[in-house]
């Protein structure tokens, strides 16, 4: 039990309120761990611990080859603990462990990639019309900055915060998900093993409604950064207006995937089944919606509804599982919410739709791959984003239609395309009002592209060198080479 672990000013502390929470393993619903429960009073010693070490301390102003070497040995440090980061982040959060390896060597590339890019030019320099004048762009950290996590990809989203955020010299406060908290406090033990100064990196946990809120409305945050529910960001958005502080947003999603009659239907199956299924469904950029051509329905649909059927869904520790349990049991039952309103408002079921109880499975969180065809436009499942392992199918006839249907929603996070016609793929991708895009392929990220959507699915981009200009204020700096009397105003004489 550890209730040592809150890490504020360089080390482990117990919540002011005593509070603790008991973390689960979604696949069997017993206890991993107990941990300190923060509140608003914990948020505010964070804040003046990194206060004074972004206005007073080392680290904003240390040249970026320094900071930049203690990222490169925390990205080492996650290689070295690879397999037990892997098998810690399942455990907490349900995925299957080959899905969490993935995320765990992400999560060190993502520390890697920000090491090497802030040591490059940040500045510009401008010939003006004046000559005397020198006139340049230098780029600083914004200062304190606040970072909330969601709990789908919890070393990984820690991560494309942490990275960019600490790289341009920033003081940052990582509030972990209420849910997921393990592997982000194995992160700050390495952090403090490796000997990032005091007040730098800190590690809050507890309710989003009063640690979060706390930190998204004190004037002694500089930038906030949250990733997650589309509710949640707009109060979030609100709560910043006080200070007026920067604002990055990366929210939910309900994701076409495009499928036409000319795609290699056996390679767009398998996709579509990995659009959604992946993280079992707890994606924001998850292809929730499949649209597919009507003149190959039929042929489609029963071979998907078999291929979803197969998926060996299980303890993501146990090998051979492609699915694991959704992460709480709240959430469980909200997703079920959302099928019996699907079936409430005369969507038709294709497969799925009820819990896994089998055996091992009735201690856990375990849901069947679901799929949803004969929808209208304007039911729940196909508009709201639900989360999880659910899919709506939609009908289309003409690439007007697929154009039509795809956009038709407040979301504008990401999409997929399948078809053999390339040109037809792109001009199709260039018509979707969405900030990540796929043909012939769904769900690749690149710690080097640009992460984040249109519409409700927020405000600003993380990773590449978007994801670092979100942490970096810009300034303008003139440089007289050649003072002389100015000579504008008249010195004495009459009026």
């Amino acid at each position: 039990m550890r209730t040592k672990s809150l890490f504020i000013g360089g080390g482990w502390c117990e919540p002011v309120e005593g509070g603790t929470r008991e973390i689960l393993n979604p696949a069997t619903n017993g206890i991993l761990d107990e941990v300190g429960d923060g509140s608003a009073r914990d948020a505010e010693r964070a804040i003046v611990e990194a206060r004074k070490a972004f206005d007073a301390g080392p680290w904003p102003r240390m040249r970026a080859q320094e900071r930049a070497a203690l990222l490169f040995k925390l990205a080492d440090r996650i290689d070295a603990e690879a397999a037990s980061l892997a098998a810690l982040e399942t455990r907490n959060n349900g995925k299957p462990l080959r899905e969490a390896a993935g995320d765990v060597a992400d999560a060190a590339n993502c520390f890697r990639y920000y090491a090497g890019l802030i040591t490059k030019p940040l500045g510009q320099t401008y010939e003006v019309p004046d000559p005397s004048i020198l006139s340049m762009v230098v780029r600083e950290p914004i200062g304190v900055c606040a970072q909330i996590i969601p709990w789908n990809y919890p070393l990984l989203m820690a991560a494309w915060k942490l990275a960019p955020g600490l790289a341009a010299g920033n003081c940052c406060i990582l509030k972990a998900a209420e849910a997921t908290p393990l592997t982000a406090i194995r992160l700050f033990e390495l952090i403090e093993e490796i000997g990032f100064p005091s007040g730098v990196a800190q590690l809050l946990l507890g309710p989003g409604a009063t640690v979060g809120q706390a930190l998204a409305s004190s004037h002694g945050v500089d930038k906030v950064a949250f990733t997650g529910g589309t509710a949640t960001g707009r109060r979030i958005l609100a709560a910043s207006a006080g200070n007026l502080k920067k604002v990055t947003l990366e929210l939910g999603g309900k994701s076409p995937n495009i499928l036409f009659e000319d795609a290699d239907l056996s390679i767009a199956l398998e996709y579509a089944l990995f659009a959604i299924y992946a993280g079992q469904g707890e994606v924001c950029s998850a292809g929730s919606r499949l649209l597919v051509q009507r003149s190959i329905a039929d042929r489609l649909l029963p071979a998907l509804a078999d291929a979803a059927g197969r998926i060996v869904v299980g303890d993501g520790m146990i090998p051979g599982t492609e699915m694991g349990p959704l992460v709480t049991p709240a959430h469980l039952e909200r997703v079920m919410t959302f099928i019996d309103s699907g079936l409430t408002e005369g969507a038709e079921l294709l497969t799925g739709g009820s819990r896994l109880t089998a055996g091992d499975l009735a201690r856990g969180n375990f849901l069947a791959p679901t799929i949803f065809v004969n929808t209208r436009p304007d039911m729940r499942i196909v508009q709201e984003e639900i989360f999880g392992p659910v899919l709506a199918v939609q009908l289309f006839d003409d690439e007007a239609e697929a154009v039509r249907l795809a956009n038709n929603t407040v979301y504008g996070l990401a999409g997929g395309v399948f078809t053999r016609d390339g040109a037809k793929g792109l001009r199709v991708l260039r018509q979707l009002r969405a900030g990540i895009t796929w043909l012939n392929t769904y769900h690749p990220t690149f710690n080097e592209a640009p992460w984040g959507g249109y519409k409700q699915s927020g405000t600003g981009r993380e990773l590449g060198t978007w994801g670092l200009e979100a942490y970096l204020e810009t300034k303008q700096i003139n440089v007289n080479l050649n003072p002389q009397p100015l000579g504008w105003y008249r010195q004495g004489g009459s009026n």
